[in-house]
């Protein structure tokens, strides 16, 4: 049962100690706190005298330890009696409301050596005991002070809703932008089935190439359906069918041209080169259906390749790895950046249960824009050849046999006849570390390097072979059909 020091010396009488203590705890309904008024004691005498006044105030009091908040009267010396009623609390022993002999020799000291003066020597100070709870009394607030707490808490709010409210800008600048995309498919169906219809929803990105509109989007989100089976749908309401398709399977683009209209917006298109981890992004789609849907998140990563994305055969990756909820039907949506530019398109996500668990795929706008161009301009993208096979396994130990401290660059597992690489000399072992002056991480990084690159273009390879650098100049052709 806990006991409590009740140290009155001539001002507070034991008497009115308890009476107040009885008095703070009835009215305020705390069964399990007790206010007991404390009077400084002015000399070694007093102090004797308070320490023979120790009493069980309230046996309705429950705990296992004895916590004091010292309430600070600004007419008394703060720390020192702070200090006091602390070391004072810790020598209480709680044992069935008696103090042990060695508490009393312990209290006798730290009275006799903290007599401090007081600047008001006769005024109470309080103390407030607190088994578990460490409610504190005085500190309670008040109406005034709750109304003043809303004030500050309404204008941090205010200045965080107008940070806020750059999201909510971009959102409504670029939605003109961003269609919402339906497409009718033949299934195919497996033997003994018939053919059934299949839709398919997702999102896409109005650019603007020379006088005409067109819209980007995923591959996936359009193949195979027929041209009048695709409706396009602006944030007006307006729904187009487009006059013509273009796709590529090996980047997953697809390119939509609109017909001629009015009022017809472009997205403004950033650079995706400039990206980094860490980045707030926007998502922009059709999950389930749900056009011009919007979230909200970071990139988690850059230059993701080598992913296993279902069916479908992606050859040319290079992703940015997003957050932002992407789930079915996000497909061919941009992803934006905090200045309202696209910097990507959302394609592919990670997951178990074929929604959104925080890992979705985006192909970076620049990738994205260049597919795009070859389409419109050549009808197919021409992809560049070089005329290598990589060793897909290069680990530590390869790169220590070849010199490199870690994995880095391709390693050339063996060298097509008559190829590109084959005139230009390389050779099976040699690790490409720079391609027409990117430095190359992996193997999927130079293919989607070097694919990309624009056919008889002579770009500068860099290689190491028996641990020396070598550049070399290498004449790209056109893939073989």
């Amino acid at each position: 049962m806990p006991v409590f020091l009740c140290a009155g010396g001539l001002v507070t009488s034991f008497r009115e100690a308890c009476q107040e203590a009885t008095r703070f705890t009835n009215s305020h309904g705390l069964d399990n706190q007790v206010v007991v008024q404390y009077a400084r004691p002015t000399g070694v005498k007093q102090g004797l005298t308070a320490l023979c006044r120790v009493v069980d105030v309230s046996r309705r009091t429950t705990g296992e330890h004895l916590l004091l908040n010292w309430q600070r009267d600004t007419r008394m010396e703060s720390w020192r009696y702070s200090y006091r009623a602390v070391l004072l609390g810790v020598c209480v022993m709680l044992f069935d409301g008696a103090i042990r002999p060695a508490a009393l020799v312990g209290l006798f000291l730290l009275v006799v050596g903290s007599h401090a003066r007081a600047q008001d020597g006769n005024e109470p100070g309080r103390f407030i005991s607190s088994p578990n709870v460490g409610y504190d009394l005085e500190s309670a607030p008040t109406l005034e002070t709750r109304d003043a707490e809303y004030r500050a808490l309404n204008a941090e709010v205010d200045l965080l809703e107008r940070q806020l409210s750059l999201l909510k800008r971009v959102v409504k600048l670029v939605s003109p932008s961003i269609v919402h995309i339906e497409a009718s498919k033949t299934s195919q169906p497996g033997p003994g089935f018939a053919a059934a219809r299949v839709q398919e929803a997702g999102a896409g990105v109005v650019l603007q190439l020379g006088d005409a509109y067109y819209v980007l989007t995923n591959r996936h989100v359009v193949h195979p359906a027929e041209l009048e089976s695709i409706k396009i749908g602006l944030t007006d309401g307006r729904v187009f069918i487009p006059e013509q398709v273009w796709s590529d399977p090996s980047t997953d683009i697809a390119v939509l041209r609109l017909p001629a209209a009015e009022g017809l917006i472009a997205a403004r298109i950033g650079d995706s080169n400039r990206v980094e981890i860490g980045d707030f992004v926007f998502a922009v789609g059709s999950p389930f259906g749900l056009s011009h849907s919007v979230s909200y998140g970071i990139i988690s990563a850059k230059g993701r390749r080598n992913l296993e994305l279902g069916a479908r055969e992606i050859e040319i990756q290079d992703f940015f790895q997003t957050d932002a909820a992407i789930n079915p039907g996000n497909s061919g949506g941009p992803l934006l950046n905090l200045r309202g530019e696209v910097i990507g398109v959302n394609t592919a996500i990670a997951s178990n249960s074929g929604g959104n668990e925080g890992i979705g795929f985006s192909i970076p706008i620049k990738m994205a824009a260049l597919v795009a161009e070859h389409l419109i301009t050549h009808g197919k993208l021409p992809r560049a050849y070089l005329g290598v096979q990589l060793d897909g396994t290069f680990n530590n130990e390869k790169a220590r046999q070849l010199g490199l401290a870690a994995p880095r660059g391709a390693l050339i597992k063996a060298v097509k006849p008559e190829s590109p690489a084959a005139i230009a000399g390389l050779q099976h072992g040699d690790v490409v570390l720079e391609f027409d002056g990117t430095t190359i991480e992996n193997d999927g990084h130079l293919l989607q390097t070097a694919g990309l690159m624009p056919v008889n273009k002579e770009v500068e390879v860099v290689i190491l072979r028996q641990r020396q650098t070598y550049r070399v100049q290498v004449t790209l052709s056109e893939y073989p059909k």
